[in-house]
């Protein structure tokens, strides 16, 4: 059995440290034969290890090879397939992907999904077009738990400048949640030392109080 061969068969093997063994010289010795295979392979792989060497392997290859391959892969009915392809998208850092991340991507019902979209477009996102995409990031303030909160958070804050209208429009909502989200998000942008508990905190304390 060849080298390739013997890689593609480790793909699929019950053993999780035997496929982490096979993406890896896939990775190391690319070729674009592989690259249908370690896609189809994101998409079901259960170990975060493997996934992670999955998206490695794939950033060896050609983006002619991989993105649009990928891309495809957005409309999946499968949410590991769309997070993963997402992932790896943010890691290849080709911008011309950023199209592919739709409005339905970035409020995609997964949370999962959802934050995945959120860092690929922030890494993708051309010179110019970073207001439009802090608006449609700013429909998702309020939404999920912490985890979820601050992966938008963090992704409003990498827009910079572009995200304040949006922050102080939602500042204003009229849902309480929203409200409270977008000041954290400010707080944290401007003292990221002190943490997004912190932050939080004193933005519950904020809209209890209510207005001035």
């Amino acid at each position: 059995m060849t080298m390739p061969e013997a890689a593609l068969q480790g793909l699929h093997s019950d053993n999780p440290s035997v496929r982490l063994r096979a993406t890896m010289a896939v990775g190391t010795n690319p070729d674009k034969k592989f690259v249908g295979e370690l896609i189809e392979r994101c998409a079901v792989e259960p170990e975060f290890s493997v996934r992670e060497m999955l998206t490695w392997a794939l950033t060896r290859h050609p983006p002619s090879e991989t993105v649009p391959r990928l891309v495809a892969e957005l409309g999946s009915q499968r949410t590991q397939a769309r997070s993963q392809a997402l992932h790896t998208l943010s890691k290849i850092g080709d911008r011309r992907a950023f199209p592919a991340i739709t409005e339905t991507l970035l409020a995609d019902a997964d949370e999962e999904v959802a934050r995945s979209a959120w860092r690929a477009a922030v890494a993708l996102v051309p010179p110019g077009a970073e207001p439009a995409l802090a608006r449609v990031l700013a429909t998702q303030l309020g939404r999920g738990a912490r985890e979820t909160q601050l992966s938008l958070s963090r992704a409003l804050i990498a827009l910079g400048e572009a995200m304040m209208p949006v922050l102080e429009a939602a500042m204003r909502h009229s849902d309480p949640g929203v409200r409270r989200h977008a000041l954290a998000t400010e707080q944290l942008s401007r003292d990221p030392e002190a943490g997004f508990e912190f932050a939080i905190g004193e933005a519950t304390r904020i809209v209890a109080l209510g207005p001035a």
